[in-house]
């Protein structure tokens, strides 16, 4: 089959249901900087940058969504943030 006819085929929410979630970081005010940013590194793979950015609109906006994926993706990365005692929530 043609590259041009799999791509009729392929519809656009068919190529977004891989990245349909969310895993979304909550502020709890009670974390230091260091501590959400080293998480985010560890955990969600994120460079130093990316970290620091997610920790401030956490910290100014009260959430950010640090990473996007299927479902069982995200499961682990939310389970070890949890174990952290960091609020993450998929959605």
């Amino acid at each position: 089959m043609s590259v041009e006819k799999q791509k009729e085929r392929i519809s656009p929410t068919d190529h977004d249901k891989d990245h349909e979630c969310t895993l979304e970081l909550h502020n709890d005010d009670y974390h230091t900087f260091d501590y959400v940013i080293e998480s985010l590194i560890e955990i969600c793979d994120l460079d130093t940058i990316q970290a620091i950015q997610c920790t401030y609109l956490i910290h100014y906006k009260g959430k950010c969504d640090v990473k996007k994926g299927s479902k069982s993706f995200l499961l682990p990365m939310r389970r070890a943030l949890a174990n952290r005692d960091l609020k993450a929530v998929i959605k």
